[in-house]
């Protein structure tokens, strides 16, 4: 049959956030499951296409799809929606589906407010899609009939109500599953499924069940090399805990480490489960940054969410992470329940206890499915209706008469502000391990750190302090460890940007003597030498990079520059 899996578009533009805006993990494991049973697949991510040029309508009028799966997230359940109404609009005999996170737990308001929606696959994915596709191709074949009440896993409407079938068990061995790489190309990974955890703000405990399985080591590498073959070299590594079973962990970074394979990822802990030798193994295998749950500064608030971690794990993970050269990023959640003036006070203090090079700051939202959530409508009386109005999620402050809107803006400003204000000392306080083994991964670290002060995310926010010499100070210590192509690449714009073209270009030839086809370096002495009129020696350092596209402009300008200066010879 010929099936089209679509990821929407959320209801609010995402400015930066790039979780919200990739095909989710799952789809790409449905539609290799389908592929492998003989099935024509197309993934849709919405975010790809042009809105003025390519609407729903389009695609389903240019894919004819007989079944349409759609991933449903809270924050585009409106878009799902819009795309279950263009199928039937388009194709009527087209079978509409969801699933995900929101369809598995707003089943009964999804099929009750969308008339256009035929059925909802609940919870994990690959199995009970795959058992509806067979249904529904027997039915069109006519060799069994179209019922589906017998079918597990699935919401559905019998009688014109809305009711579930018996649920699936879970997948009990995640490797008989086929490897999505070998039909699509991704860069988010998953080693494991499911958290123990029982945190009240998230949907993981009821969706999951608290239950983890398991990957195998070589599932894992060989799906990661296999993307690495087609030209992926960074990854997202996206368990809810990626160092969940160190054994396994451990395993999947010697391998990396034996295949050979250059590339960098980020993954998700918890920090009382990272240790010195998981640290070493991950950070020689290619990962650079991970990011812990911290929610508050507050441990009556981290009691409140159950978030069982002490201050102690906290200080110490953050320790021994940022000594590995590894990034650790921190996510705070303020406006909690029982959050005070006192409390923002305690986030900052813990903050600057320990020294996160990155932090994200969110508004406590309530999500279906989560215990907060469930707590909230008991309290307030109110049902799933409330997702008829357009909005994304519930933020919890709205129901607390102890907060405000101006209070919680304002407290939200304070801890951007510690933070920004505190970074260069953190950065510069940084105590990297002395291991020779780490040394050029020290020098890649401190490198990477020093060019988001000089040129990437932290140079163009105004309330970071001395940001040109902090970024200095990184590149220099960048190469105490060892060459870096970044640390002269950056060292040397920072000359220019002083003036000092001598001081650019002797940077940039020391760079090149050790990394002689690095296009950066390259492309920033041709522009040097551009700045002083030398086109045909700036032309020798752009010319080899030609097929990559970066430089054609400048090639061009040296090209018609040493054309005008031979013809007036």
């Amino acid at each position: 049959m010929n099936i089209l899996l679509v990821y929407p578009r959320c209801l609010q533009e995402r400015v930066s956030s790039h979780d919200d805006t990739v095909v989710p993990m799952g789809l790409f494991s449905i539609g290799a499951v389908l592929m492998e049973q003989g099935h024509e697949v197309t993934v849709v991510n919405e975010y790809d296409l042009d809105p003025s040029r390519m609407t729903p309508q389009k695609v389903l009028q240019e894919k004819q799809p007989d079944i349409m799966g759609v991933s449903v997230f809270n924050a585009n359940r409106f878009g799902a929606m819009e795309w279950a109404r263009a199928a039937k609009e388009v194709l009527p005999g087209c079978t509409t589906v969801f699933g995900g996170v929101a369809a598995t737990f707003l089943w009964e308001h999804l099929l009750d407010q969308c008339p256009a929606l035929d059925c909802i696959v609940l919870g994990e994915g690959e199995v009970t899609f795959a058992a509806l596709v067979d249904r529904l191709e027997g039915a069109k074949a006519g060799t069994c009939s179209a019922g589906l009440k017998d079918i597990p896993g699935l919401a559905i409407r019998h009688q014109g109500r809305p009711v579930q079938t018996p649920p699936r068990p879970f997948i009990r061995d995640l490797d008989s599953l086929p490897m999505a790489a070998r039909y699509f190309t991704y860069d988010h990974l998953s080693l494991s499924r499911g958290c123990p955890g029982n945190c009240t703000f998230c949907g993981s405990p009821r969706f999951w069940q608290r239950k983890v399985r398991f990957h195998s080591a070589r599932y894992f590498v060989d799906e990661m090399e296999m993307l690495y073959r087609k030209g992926v070299r960074f990854f997202y590594v996206s368990d809810d805990t990626f160092t969940m079973k160190k054994s396994l962990v451990l395993e999947v970074c010697q391998e990396i480490v034996n295949r050979k394979l250059d590339i960098s990822w980020y993954a998700i802990s918890r920090v009382d489960c990272v240790d010195e030798n998981i640290l070493y193994w991950m950070r020689r295998a290619g990962c650079i940054q991970i990011s812990f749950g911290v929610e508050s500064g507050s441990a009556k608030i981290r009691h409140l969410l159950n978030k069982n971690i002490t201050e102690e794990q906290i200080i110490r993970a953050f320790d021994l992470t940022q000594s590995f050269g590894i990034l650790a990023r921190a996510y705070f959640i303020y406006a909690c329940p029982g959050e005070t003036e006192a409390t923002i006070e305690e986030h900052i203090r813990l903050i600057k206890r320990i020294k996160p090079l990155s932090v994200i700051f969110y508004i406590m939202h309530l999500f279906p499915g989560t215990a907060m959530y469930e707590q909230w409508q008991a309290r307030h009386h109110l049902g799933d209706e409330i997702w008829n109005e357009p909005m994304e999620d519930v933020l919890y402050f709205e129901s607390d008469p102890a907060m405000s809107r101006d209070m919680v803006l304002a407290w939200g400003k304070k801890l951007r502000n510690a933070f920004h204000t505190h970074l260069p000392q953190f950065a510069l306080s940084l105590q990297v391990r002395e291991n020779r083994e780490l040394s050029p991964l020290h020098a890649d670290f401190l490198s990477r750190l020093a060019m988001t002060f000089s040129h990437g995310d932290y140079a163009a926010i105004p309330a970071v302090p001395d940001k040109q010499e902090t970024a200095r100070i990184l590149y220099q210590r960048s190469l105490d460890y060892g060459p870096s192509p970044r640390a002269y690449l950056g060292l040397a714009m920072l000359a220019q940007q002083q003036g000092d073209m001598a001081g650019c270009m002797d940077l940039l030839t020391r760079g090149l003597q050790h990394f002689p086809h690095d296009e950066n370096l390259h492309q920033c002495m041709g522009i040097a030498l551009m700045n002083q009129g030398r086109f045909q020696e700036a032309l020798e350092h752009f010319l080899p990079f030609e097929h990559t596209g970066r430089s054609q402009r400048f090639i061009d300008i040296c090209t018609r520059k040493v054309q005008e200066t031979g013809s007036k010879e």
